[in-house]
């Protein structure tokens, strides 16, 4: 039996993308990338964004139609499937099986044997390590209390469930073995963990014992409201946990980010960078940044141009409000129409692709450590890697680099996005 996997959305989903696919091998259910020879298909979806959504239609007709030609199982999981449910199928006769986000445990058993069972909560895995990953996923908690007025993922991914310490350090412990050299922690909302008295600050205390192979610690994505000044006093002080932070902004306005129940207004955001900038060394930010969201006035969204100034981003996942049918912000008055919403955020990608490149060359010239990611393409002689600050190196070495290598790299100049780069030590 052959399986194909497809994952959409956020680095949660292709975590537990990652582990399932360990579970279906280790169980002999061997792996494809061709369609045509797939026996079961497993699409892991999201549901954030209309346009994640509108993608996953496209392959479930694609596959709709495959069906028409050869015996396969179809299933559909994640945060689309938890969404729709019964709804989906009845969209999509072709599909056998939706199976919600907490259940994704049973899709080897619904593959298998047709059996389905139902989860009462989350559930983690034991490891989403995949063999040769130089860097991997650790989830840490799953879900949200927040109920972000646009957010969807609350009702799809439920509350929070903060994965026991012993399993996140054991996962820790086997990545160590296995020579990782990066690590990335992961939750809705990372730095709300909590399990039997332990709090996010200190268990990245714990986990900063465990290490010895690994090198770089990061966590996505935390929220501003829980970022106390102990994780900030940590990130400072701790090499190995990176000084690049994802720190999402959604708007610059006050009334906009009280509409989104974003819990604190532009000022205590401003703080908060003011601290952490005062505090931690060599500090970069990447953000996410919401435009024409309900009622947002041009004098509001001139707020958030003006916040991106403040925030000077190294990187910004910028996106214009999505309805999500079931969220409060869906029945909220003063939608904002397309062409509008299209606008300003075609303005705010320029605004920031231009500050972005003015920032970059003031950074030629630093020296840094980078990981290497692999060879360039086009000559087996050059080498891709990035540093802490996720930005992407291009340089030459005289010897053979693994991917997963630490080597310190000078930036001599930048082309595009990616700097090139002068190998000094390896």
């Amino acid at each position: 039996m052959k399986f194909l996997l497809e994952s959409y959305g956020c680095q949660m989903n292709m975590a537990e993308s990652a582990a399932l696919e360990n579970e279906l091998i280790h169980a002999g259910v061997e792996k494809t990338d061709i369609a045509e020879d797939a026996d079961a298909v497993i699409i892991n979806t999201c549901s954030v964004r209309k346009s994640a959504e509108d993608r996953i239609w496209g392959r479930l007709s694609f596959y709709g139609h495959l069906k028409k030609s050869k015996a396969l199982k179809l299933i559909v999981t994640g945060c689309m499937a938890e969404r729709l449910q019964e709804d989906l199928k009845d969209s999509c006769p072709y599909v056998d099986a939706v199976i919600g986000t907490n259940d994704k445990l049973s899709i080897l058993s619904y593959i298998t044997d047709d059996r389905l069972e139902k989860a009462e909560r989350y559930n983690f895995e034991k490891s989403y390590y995949q063999d040769g990953d130089y860097s991997s996923f650790v989830p840490i908690m799953n879900g949200c209390n927040n109920f972000c007025t646009y957010c969807i993922v609350p009702y799809v991914r439920g509350r929070e469930v903060s994965r026991p310490v012993e399993e996140v350090l054991d996962e820790i412990r086997f990545l160590e073995r296995k020579g990782v050299k990066e690590i990335t922690l992961l939750g809705q909302n990372v730095n709300s963990y909590s399990y039997d008295g332990v709090d996010f600050p200190s268990l990245l205390k714990l986990i900063l014992k465990e290490l010895n192979n690994i090198q770089w610690v990061r966590f996505e994505s935390p929220h501003p409201k829980d970022f106390s000044s102990e994780l900030i006093h940590l990130i400072a002080t701790e090499e190995r946990l990176v000084s690049h932070i994802h720190l999402p902004m959604q708007s610059g306005s006050s009334r906009i980010l009280k509409l989104m129940n974003r819990r604190a207004d532009r000022d205590a955001f401003i703080s908060l960078l003011d601290r952490m900038r005062k505090e931690i060394p060599d500090l970069s930010f990447a953000t996410d940044v919401m435009v024409g969201f309900p009622t947002e006035t041009e004098e509001e969204y001139e707020e958030t141009l003006s916040m991106m100034e403040i925030m000077h981003p190294l990187e910004a996942f910028m996106y214009f409000y999505n309805l999500r049918e079931g969220t409060p912000a869906a029945k909220m008055e003063g939608q904002i129409d397309e062409k509008t919403k299209g606008r300003r955020l075609q303005h705010l990608i320029d605004l920031q692709m231009e500050r972005l490149f003015k920032e970059k060359e003031t950074r030629v010239g630093q020296v840094c450590k980078v990981l290497v990611t692999g060879n360039t393409r086009d000559d087996k002689s050059k080498f891709l890697g990035r540093n802490e600050h996720n930005e992407m190196f291009s340089f030459a070495s005289n010897c053979p680099l693994t991917a997963g290598k630490m080597v310190t790299v000078k930036a001599i100049g930048l082309k595009g996005n990616t700097y090139l780069g002068e190998m000094i030590d390896g």
